[in-house]
């Protein structure tokens, strides 16, 4: 994750935290008693001892400090299973962070436990009530579905707060999540299911339109299958990246190789279909069609509302059959054991005037986190940052920047909003990081100020980095204010930049910050 790179992280051991002694051994935890808490695990782990059950970075490995770790299982219902673990480090800050999963993935996230336990927090992760990567664990199992859903964090958070507190003798000062993809997911959930679990939320390119994340890449890879001429290979992608990058790059009045917002760039990539005269320099017809297709939105014909495709600039991260592999897999997962509930279900089978709504429908809320009413939350005093990378070619950076909107109509209004949620578009950023565009953030840090201090972030710094070295930094603005160059200096200065209002009725124009 860019938010928590364990790289980067290194340094966090600097960062100044309280020393709180534990009151009792680490081996006591083993006897508390909580109702539906079974803890299997507590054991103290020497600081650079710990052995990971996979392969993690080993300079991380190295750098972590002493912790007591603690693994349990809950049963919130007879058919729950859920394995979580918590992480109690020696020299705690007095905070409490949670961190989130990807896909159908059901393991626990060591390398992010790392990252938070290395800036002092205590901290916890889930399995999410299953083991394994697709969702055949919820074919008949529909208490299973659910914990994956939104119950497993829940329960995860509140007995994970309780262990931090036995142990310490003292309350964590301030709860925080931290998730991007399913962890971004899961981050929306607890924003809008429960309010008062965490002070500060921050979620990264988060797939709150799970369904219909589906239902777009089983769409492409549908056709694609069907249509192996129409495939867009990798320098037929490089192609129509260099020419939505040659058609939209001064849009944003600089020419860096990034769009700004690509959702303004109108690119059509019918300029490139051959025609007899750009032989080797075009696409053929059925490609053509191919892009097109990926760019558009579907839309679910029982909510009206529309399913988005991915921007232009995201070309680079597309595969032979469209939309990431992790995103095809997820997508026939889904449909297969959650929405058919049918192993033999093929992508063949897709329908997608009748089965997005359907898959909607299905769900019920538990797995989508699209209910945009987030007053709860924000009135408990909450802070809510969300990001996403313009390039994203796994989840539409669309569902980020249309869910806010619904956030706003139904809260009435960005001054209403702004002092609780923001969100951050990244150009040129890829999927939860990676991209040509500046990709490295420090979201806790300012999710730290805000909730802590009430600075809330009118600007972000980014950088890009090649080979470790950094080539370029940039401000990440809150949106729908985007960085706008001041006209001197150099473009790969973030000084050189303000953020500046650009919705769409003010032609550009707005405050500097």
């Amino acid at each position: 994750m860019v938010v928590a790179a364990l790289g980067s992280l290194l340094i966090a051991t600097a960062i100044a935290r309280q020393s709180v002694d534990a009151a009792g051994a680490c081996g006591d935890l083993s006897r508390v008693a909580l109702p539906g808490v079974t803890i299997t695990r507590s054991e103290s782990v020497a600081a650079a001892a710990f052995t990971p059950p996979v392969q993690l970075n080993a300079d991380a490995l190295r750098a972590l400090p002493s912790f007591c770790r603690v693994a349990a299982t809950l049963r919130p219902t007879s058919d729950s299973d859920i394995k979580i673990e918590v992480w109690l480090p020696s020299d705690w800050n007095g905070k409490f962070q949670a961190v989130g999963n990807g896909a159908f993935n059901g393991s626990i996230g060591y390398a992010a436990l790392m990252s938070a336990i290395m800036r002092g927090y205590a901290a916890s992760s889930t399995d999410t009530g299953h083991t394994g990567a697709d969702a055949s664990f919820g074919l008949g199992h529909p208490e299973k579905v659910t914990d994956f859903g939104w119950r497993a964090v829940h329960e995860m958070t509140t007995t994970a707060k309780k262990i931090v507190a036995e142990y310490y003798t003292a309350r964590p000062k301030y709860s925080y999540w931290n998730g991007c993809s399913a962890g971004g997911r899961q981050a929306m959930k607890e924003a809008q299911r429960f309010p008062d679990d965490f002070d500060g939320i921050i979620a990264g390119a988060p797939a709150l339109d799970w369904t219909s994340r589906a239902a777009q890449a089983v769409r492409i890879a549908q056709h694609l299958e069907i249509a192996p001429d129409a495939r867009l290979l990798v320098n037929d992608r490089e192609r129509l990246h260099r020419a939505v990058i040659d058609a939209c790059d001064t849009n944003d009045g600089v020419k860096d190789g990034l769009l700004e917002d690509p959702s303004r760039c109108a690119f059509d990539p019918g300029s490139l279909r051959c025609d007899g005269s750009n032989a080797g320099a075009c696409l053929a017809a059925p490609q053509v069609e191919t892009a097109r297709m990926i760019y558009s939105a579907m839309t679910n014909t029982a909510t009206r509302r529309a399913v988005t495709g991915l921007q232009r600039g995201s070309e680079l991260g597309w595969t032979d059959l469209g939309w990431t592999a992790s995103a095809r897999s997820t997508g026939l997962s889904q449909f297969r054991f959650l929405v058919f509930r049918d192993p033999k279900w093929e992508i063949s089978q897709f329908n997608g005037e009748r089965d997005v709504a359907r898959a909607e429908e299905s769900d019920a809320d538990t797995i989508n986190a699209l209910d945009p009413n987030l007053k709860p939350f924000v009135d408990r005093g909450g802070k809510l940052i969300q990001y996403h990378g313009w390039s994203d070619p796994q989840i539409s950076p669309g569902n980020s920047t249309q869910y806010y909107g619904r956030v706003l109509d139904a809260l009435g209004g960005r001054p209403r909003v702004h002092n609780a949620y923001r969100l951050f578009m990244a150009p040129g950023m890829g999927h939860c990081g990676g991209g040509e565009g500046p990709n490295t953030f420090d979201m806790l840090a300012a999710l730290e100020e805000w909730v802590e201090h009430g600075r809330a972030p009118d600007r972000i710094l980014a950088s890009h980095s090649v080979k470790g070295v950094t080539d370029r930094t940039r401000p990440l603005c809150p949106y729908p204010e985007v960085a706008v160059y001041r006209g001197s200096g150099s473009i790969d200065e973030a000084a050189n930049f303000v953020c500046r209002e650009a919705d769409r009725s003010d032609n550009g124009r707005g405050k500097d910050r």
